[in-house]
């Protein structure tokens, strides 16, 4: 335990409290049991530690471990969490609980037997507390951590955090809302860096080699979280890889899956388990004609790429398809959307939105209620035309 004790003050010391995420402020820190999951790189081990250092003293009362360290192959994580709480410990910040086989079962043990402690545990964006075999879903509260929104980007970029918006208030006021925010800042001069680098924090480290780090990162998702997590044959990672690079060469892609399944030698019921595990790991995101998801016999309406960073390092960063991954991930967060009939997505049900550059015309939603047309290139919309970057503003 010092020797991991050891570790965690090296990274305390280390950590850096100027680039703070906004997500930090949405958890609720009091509960005795916080699971954050996200995909790799989006900032859930610098989120912790920033909260650790802010609130806490290097007195022996917190710790962070990470349970992919080589102590935990021979060392039980329950009696480090017993010895940790018997010698005063209040705050357990756990890692990578996904990499530890038995985690679920002793993580329950720990918040029944030790019920003074709490316990903070990331985990990748694979995880499922209800397939976890022991009942952590009515104690752990759950928070799914996604990458930088445009507004974070834009805070970290010019210092100026603005407020987020609901899809209510942005519909409604846009006009004034896009002007408050270009009195102060030029949010267009910002975009193009957003798109191609900004989901990521760790673009903060060097622009120079964010790529590369973000090509390892995939790679990562590919080769250790999902053959961990889901248990797929180390043998079978050819064919995710050959099936992302497919889609990435192809999105917006509107899969035929017989086609799909004869160009990656994929059967289609095994097609559809890993478009949904690519899909949790955040590689991919699908979109579904309303009511109709995963769980049924139909295929997506269309595929796309998690995010736009990511179509810039696997994909050929075509336009249109740069701009309907964008609105998509954006807006999804804290919306529910799917494929609309009539233009490219019907989001909450309610609200129809065509996607395109400040050329784009209406004709395609003419006569459709509760009809927006959404445009590239343009800082401040009027009526039903809404720029583009706002929907960066809604987390």
């Amino acid at each position: 335990m010092e020797e991991l004790e050891q570790k965690f003050y090296q990274k305390y010391a280390r950590t850096n409290e100027d680039a703070i995420r906004n997500f930090a402020s949405v958890i609720d820190w009091s509960d005795r049991l916080i699971g954050i999951k996200g995909g790799r790189g989006v900032g859930k081990t610098t989120m912790i530690l920033q909260h650790i250092k802010k609130n806490y003293k290097p007195d022996g009362k917190v710790l962070y471990i990470s349970l992919d360290n080589l102590y935990f192959s021979e060392n039980s994580f329950y009696r480090l969490a017993d010895e940790f709480h018997r010698k005063g410990g209040v705050f357990l910040a756990v890692d990578e609980v996904h990499r530890y086989p038995n985690w679920a079962t002793e993580m329950k043990n720990i918040y029944d037997d030790m019920p003074d402690l709490k316990i903070v545990f990331t985990g990748s964006s694979l995880l499922h507390l209800h397939k976890a075999k022991a009942d952590l879903s009515r104690r752990a509260v759950m928070y799914s951590m996604p990458g930088l929104s445009f507004r974070e980007f834009l805070g970290f970029e010019t210092g100026q955090m603005f407020e987020k918006c609901t899809l209510d208030d942005l519909i409604g006021n846009h006009t004034e809302l896009a002007i408050n925010v270009a009195s102060k800042i030029k949010p267009l001069a910002y975009f193009d860096a957003y798109l191609n680098h900004g989901y990521y924090p760790f673009y903060l480290e060097n622009k120079t080699s964010f790529h590369q780090k973000l090509s390892e990162t995939v790679l990562a998702v590919l080769e250790v979280d999902i053959t961990q997590f889901a248990s797929v044959q180390v043998s079978n990672i050819i064919y995710l890889k050959k099936l992302l690079q497919i889609i990435s060469n192809s999105v917006p892609f509107k899969p035929n899956m017989n086609a799909l399944s004869q160009r990656t030698g994929i059967s289609l019921n095994t097609m559809k388990i890993y478009l949904g595990l690519l899909s949790d790991a955040e590689l991919l995101q699908l979109l579904h004609v309303k009511g109709k998801g995963m769980n049924s016999l139909n295929r997506p309406e269309k595929i796309y790429l998690g995010n736009t960073n990511l179509i810039y390092n696997l994909g050929d960063g075509n336009l249109g398809n740069v701009r309907e991954t964008f609105f998509l991930q954006q807006t999804r967060i804290s919306n529910m959307i799917a494929a609309s009939p009539s233009a490219d997505f019907l989001v909450n049900d309610k609200y129809t939105f065509e996607v395109g550059g400040k050329g784009k015309t209406s004709k395609q939603i003419s006569g459709v209620k509760h009809s927006y047309l959404v445009k590239d290139d343009i800082e401040i919309g009027s009526g039903n035309t809404i720029p583009l970057w706002m929907f960066g503003m809604l987390y």
